[in-house]
């Protein structure tokens, strides 16, 4: 895995965060968002700085579990008014969802695949839990379809994380998208480059 450039002033610039932020940025600017959006595992914190950036509306909140990733979250966001400061979140613990009650949005990117299916299944809960009645989760990310892989890339990638720890992986569609509807929560499905999909997930009316 490539370590990320890190420029002078702390910022971080991994890789994969530059490629799919244009795309992920596209889906967003059409789906009228505005006021709070939890970010969950920020990471680097340039996924939240282009993304604030773009979208003026939304007072974002980025999150992650590392502390260290903190110092470069602020780096990329402390000129943005409509940036939080940056707060430590285990996403996989549960009961975090009462500290971040009523949001109209929560995104996820790149984290799935990172994480066991008993810490995937929290998350998910706790997620949908702390949306506001019309709020809306967006998760992003690679996943297998009908148990499979949809590429050859996918599939050395998969099992590279699944040598490094078994417990970790590519989580299946369908399983996913029952455990958003356990959680109350509708699933709209947005292909997206390289194979990823983008979950858009409501209340379920």
């Amino acid at each position: 895995m490539t370590t990320p450039e890190t420029l002078p002033d702390g910022r971080r610039q991994p890789a994969a965060a530059q490629r799919n932020a244009a795309p992920i940025l596209q889906l967003l600017q059409g789906q009228n968002l505005h006021g709070p959006l939890l970010e969950i595992a920020s990471g680097s914190g340039l996924h939240a700085a282009h993304f604030a950036a773009a979208l003026p509306q939304v007072i974002w909140q980025p999150t992650d579990l590392e502390p260290q990733n903190l110092a470069s979250i602020t780096a990329w966001t402390q000129a943005l008014p409509n940036v939080l400061p940056a707060q430590t979140l285990d996403a996989c613990a549960p009961g975090w969802h009462r500290r971040f009650a009523s949001q109209n949005a929560v995104l996820l990117v790149n984290l799935l695949h990172l994480i066991s299916h008993p810490a995937a299944k929290i998350l998910l809960a706790e997620a949908a839990a702390c949306l506001a009645p019309k709020g809306r989760c967006f998760f992003y990310g690679p996943f297998l379809r009908n148990g499979q892989t949809t590429s050859a890339g996918d599939a050395d990638f998969d099992a590279t994380l699944r040598a490094q720890d078994p417990a970790i992986g590519y989580k299946d569609l369908a399983w996913v998208t029952a455990r958003l509807t356990e959680a109350g929560l509708a699933c709209q499905i947005t292909a997206m480059p390289a194979n990823n999909l983008m979950l858009i997930a409501s209340h379920i009316q």
